[in-house]
């Protein structure tokens, strides 16, 4: 079975959480980000949330660094740092105690709260469920080489996504080693591991570690 929504955060911890209980599929959810962020951003209490600029809103607590870029619609939760040189390119939802890193450029994403993408990392049209981490360098393909629409494949099961812009789905507490890469259409289920310098494709179930394809192992 092609791992769910439900299956993939068990926590609650994404102002997003409602929002993505109605899809089966949590890449359903990937064009309503950006409405999501705009409607949830009106409703934020001031006293807890600053509009940097138009349709940026961060939290009071969160520590952003002068020169990180920060394109709307975004909203930053609290006690989240975003280093020197970030690049939100616009619709990112970036929930509680995240680390947005140096040169790290995040687009149409929402990272649940305790997400780590601290060094070189490229995040676009994702969804990085509760405490997941990518090591140094790792990235999220989000284009297929022949621009056709994403599949997602599970051994012989498969299921069509109608997207051409889909990177990766990672459950709770995911691991993702440095320098891998996520391709097109990849899910990794709750607690499993990847490898450094692993090129990932299709559904990695939970509780496993990837060591490389088609070497799939269940955690002990």
């Amino acid at each position: 079975m092609i791992l769910t929504t439900k299956e993939l955060f068990a926590h609650p911890h994404s102002l997003a959480g409602e929002f993505l209980n109605q899809f089966q599929y949590p890449w359903e959810a990937l064009d309503g980000i950006k409405d999501l962020i705009l409607r949830l951003g009106a409703e934020l209490d001031p006293s807890e949330y600053l509009q940097l600029s138009p349709q940026v809103w961060v939290h009071r607590t969160a520590a952003v660094a002068p020169t990180a870029y920060m394109g709307a619609p975004c909203i930053i939760g609290s006690e989240t740092e975003v280093r020197h040189g970030a690049f939100i390119r616009g619709s990112a939802l970036v929930g509680a105690g995240c680390v947005v890193g140096n040169s790290v450029e995040l687009k149409n994403v929402i990272l649940f709260d305790r997400v780590q993408v601290p060094h070189y990392n490229y995040v676009g049209d994702s969804i990085l469920g509760y405490q997941s981490h990518m090591g140094a360098g790792a990235i999220t393909s989000n284009v297929k080489s022949d621009k056709s629409l994403v599949v997602v494949r599970n051994g012989g099961e498969k299921i069509e996504t109608g997207r051409k812009k889909f990177g990766a789905i990672l459950g709770d507490q995911v691991e993702v080693g440095c320098n891998s890469v996520l391709n097109p259409g990849t899910v990794i289920g709750r607690h499993s591991s990847v490898y450094p310098l692993s090129s990932v494709r299709g559904v990695v179930p939970a509780d496993s570690i990837f060591k490389a394809p088609g070497l799939v192992v269940a955690k002990r």
